[in-house]
């Protein structure tokens, strides 16, 4: 594996840096066994299903449409 630094004048301590990402990076990929599924990112909390079910479901009422489409009001 060869690594080339283009621009800048890193310090030894960043280049360590640098080179111990690329190696730990390298060494999750080796470990991985072929024809794995690629781990998934985490979701997002705000396309989280479950934060609508938080929240208190409309007291049946004569107003009760417009509180499920307004929370709170």
């Amino acid at each position: 594996m060869n690594i080339k630094v283009v621009r800048g004048n890193p310090t030894p301590e960043e280049l360590a840096a640098a080179l111990a990402v690329v190696r730990a990076r390298a060494a999750a990929a080796d470990a991985t066994p072929p024809g794995a599924p690629a781990p998934r990112a985490p979701r997002a909390s705000w396309s989280d299903p479950a934060r609508l079910a938080a929240r208190r479901l409309p007291q049946p009422g004569p107003a009760a449409w417009a509180r499920t489409y307004w929370p709170g009001a």
